[in-house]
């Protein structure tokens, strides 16, 4: 498999992108990166690392979206950028997968402009691996998007489902719909239409209906669904409450240690790091034809590492086969 690598993307670009992209090259000898950036800098920094194998390519862009940036202003003002040309090089079909760690809102408005999305799906979506009390559960869309139908969440349900068995091995992934109340006939028509839509479709043996927001942590379904508004907001509410909890606990119990201090910190960072989505590799974008991860923003050449070996894995377990084989399914239904 040869992935796109967003050389420029990201809080710590391209420093750990280069690092991460050499330990997973030394870790799969199937793999084959296409860093996509400024050359020269990029050249440098491999130079630095050592590496000299031939799996390891550069590609020239002119320029990146930053992070502050308003992704299809820049992606109009820089249309060869680094994400801009990573998803080319998908469409022109030189890669198989596409990762950054840059501006989410640039790395999926590119994606969108190159309509290179699965057969039958009508909108990708974002779908992010959370702890549970039970394990992991999948929630999707937390921000591709933010105005969806409720056809877009009754394929989220499918897409998240074929993902949640394929990629966290859960045989038979229950499904929730997000909404204000747990009983039937709660929320706006928009919700309901989609409540109908799941029932009627192939995973509908799979669903358990509603669930409120307090049920995500719960483990009450493995997969969430939701509107990339309502998906976006829950997310970065997680990731604040996270970080506010763990540094008002960590300062309580720290205090109050002496000898094993430094072993309680460890813990904590490792309890701190699993709300974040990077720690599985990137969030993918489901419903592209190819692959595509979505890293944090700080992610590290660990967390890149991890991405680039999550996309092979997705590819090798024929997720995107499966999805667009059960969309099939939901379509003979409908028609």
């Amino acid at each position: 498999m040869r992935i796109a690598l967003d050389a420029m993307g990201g809080d710590d670009a391209p420093l750990v992108n280069v690092a991460g992209a050499i330990e997973a090259l030394q870790e799969h000898s199937s793999l084959e990166i296409s860093l996509v950036g400024d050359r020269p800098v990029v050249d440098e920094l491999i130079d630095k690392q050592g590496y000299s194998g031939d799996r390891l390519e550069v590609v020239e862009a002119d320029g990146f979206v930053g992070m502050h940036e308003k992704p299809m202003d820049a992606l109009r003002q820089k249309p060869n950028c680094s994400i801009a040309n990573c998803w080319k090089m998908m469409a022109a079909g030189q890669v198989d997968a596409v990762i950054s760690a840059g501006n989410t809102g640039g790395v999926v408005a590119a994606g969108l402009r190159t309509r290179l999305f699965l057969k039958g799906v009508k909108r990708p979506g974002i779908s992010v691996v959370l702890p549970t009390v039970t394990g992991r559960s999948v929630l999707l869309d937390v921000g591709a998007n933010p105005g969806a139908r409720p056809e877009h969440l009754a394929q989220y349900a499918i897409m998240g489902t074929v993902f949640a068995r394929e990629m966290l091995q859960i045989e038979s992934p229950r499904v929730g719909l997000m909404n204000i109340g747990s009983e039937d006939g709660k929320g706006t028509p928009f919700i309901k239409e989609a409540h109908d839509l799941i029932v009627q479709g192939p995973v509908a043996s799979n669903y358990i209906g509603n669930i409120e927001g307090r049920g995500l942590y719960q483990g009450e379904a493995d997969v969430i669904i939701c509107e990339g508004f309502v998906g976006n907001v829950v997310l970065k509410v997680s990731e604040g409450m996270a970080s506010m909890m763990m540094q008002r606990v960590a300062h309580q119990v720290l205090g109050s240690l002496n000898g094993e201090k430094s072993t309680a910190e460890e813990a904590f960072g490792r309890v701190g790091r699993s709300f974040e989505y990077n720690e599985y590799g990137g969030a993918p974008l489901l419903g592209i034809d190819g692959i595509c991860l979505i890293c944090h923003g700080s992610s590290d050449a660990r967390s890149i590492r991890n991405a680039l070996s999550t996309a092979l894995t997705f590819g090798d377990r024929k997720v995107n086969q499966q999805i667009v084989e059960t969309l099939s399914v939901q379509a003979a239904t409908n028609g």
